[in-house]
């Protein structure tokens, strides 16, 4: 588009001094804008050598092609895509030139500042969209780094919780195999349907992985990621983690107060530490007989109970594994706390409040 810009100018413009150079030089120095980012201080010393060097065709007398004024484009490219080293250097060969341009009286004082007034705003653009374009690069790899965190949390409650439970039976079955055949059935049973349920929630996750990342999320909502994002697990799955039957040890459920609108986020985030909590009861606790599941909601807030009357673990703490870190990361992200730790009595608690509307701005 410039080039029948700069044709233009020389055909139509009365007052252009020299105009078959003029137009030459315009037309010659266009290339130098396929480079503007990949050598951006290369260019733009180009540009000033030939703009510098044009003059001894012309007697002395500078290019005035209005057209020339795509060249600030080559002082943006330098602020917005060169190195440190490369703006101090162009800055400096711009200084420069006008300079030198003064010092022969080819400019007065009023371009003078005209000129740097022009160049420091091309400048001043460069650097700012620069810099806008480093913090949106960082607020994305916050975005990812939250995603990848709670996608983390979620394969460990999932696969855990499943495997775990599978483990468990198939000791079981083994240990009854001889005298009981059909316990040792009915546990291949449960080891089937729980190998169903982390197969079927590994294939959902996979599908959000396989997802596109919803535009301009910032970082401090990354956390409450969109319903279709996160698991699709909620309160009214509770119920599933209560035993049936003889099961030891056994797990109750109970759910108190008006559950029925609360956000995806919520619920989901209840129903993995509710989960996690459970499994860590039946992996760590000793002499464990009964764990209890206790969700309540209240005006603006949902409390979760997890407790179990088995003997603490030796070492209790946070471990070295990631299920509590991950249950307290989950509840701060949402604006909650989480705690774990010995009951007053016996075994082992796991208490958690998280704001009824999910995280507070």
């Amino acid at each position: 588009m410039l080039v029948p810009v700069a044709l233009l100018e020389g055909f139509l413009r009365p007052d252009l001094p020299h105009r078959v150079v003029a137009v030459t030089l315009t037309i010659v120095l266009l290339p130098t804008l396929l480079w503007r980012r990949t050598h951006p201080l290369r260019m733009l010393l180009i540009v000033f050598a030939a703009t510098a060097l044009a003059p001894l065709l012309t007697g002395g007398v500078p290019s005035e092609a209005y057209s020339l004024a795509y060249l600030l484009i080559l002082v943006y490219a330098l602020a917005r895509w060169g190195s440190g080293r490369e703006i101090a250097i162009g800055l400096a060969a711009m200084i420069a030139v006008v300079g030198l341009s003064t010092a022969f009286g080819r400019m007065v004082p009023s371009d003078v500042v005209g000129s740097f007034a022009v160049m420091s705003a091309a400048t001043t653009l460069g650097i700012a969209l620069r810099y806008r374009a480093r913090a949106r690069s960082r607020e994305l790899d916050q975005v990812k780094l939250l995603e990848r965190a709670q996608l983390a949390r979620d394969l460990h409650d999932t696969v855990a919780h499943h495997v775990s439970a599978m483990a468990i039976r198939a000791q079981a079955g083994l240990a009854t195999s001889a005298s009981r055949p059909d316990a040792a059935t009915d546990a291949l049973k449960v080891i089937e349907e729980e190998a169903a349920r982390a197969l079927a929630e590994m294939n959902s996750m996979v599908r959000v992985l396989r997802q596109n990342q919803p535009p301009g999320l910032a970082p401090g909502l990354a956390s409450e990621l969109a319903p279709e994002l996160a698991p699709g697990r909620g309160v009214a799955d509770l119920a599933e983690l209560a035993t049936r039957g003889s099961a030891v040890p056994a797990v109750k459920v109970n759910l108190s107060g008006d559950l029925g609108e609360l956000p995806a986020s919520v619920g989901a985030a209840l129903y993995r530490m509710a989960q996690e909590s459970v499994t860590n009861a039946r992996r760590h606790a000793r002499h464990v007989g009964l764990i209890e599941v206790s969700v309540s909601a209240e005006e603006d807030c949902v409390r979760l109970s997890v407790t179990d009357d088995g003997s603490p673990p030796a070492a209790p703490g946070l471990g070295s594994g990631y299920g509590i870190i991950g249950m307290i990361e989950r509840a701060e992200l949402l604006g909650g706390t989480c705690q774990a730790g010995p009951g007053p009595e016996h075994g082992w608690t796991v208490t958690a409040v998280l704001p009824r509307a999910g995280r507070r701005s």
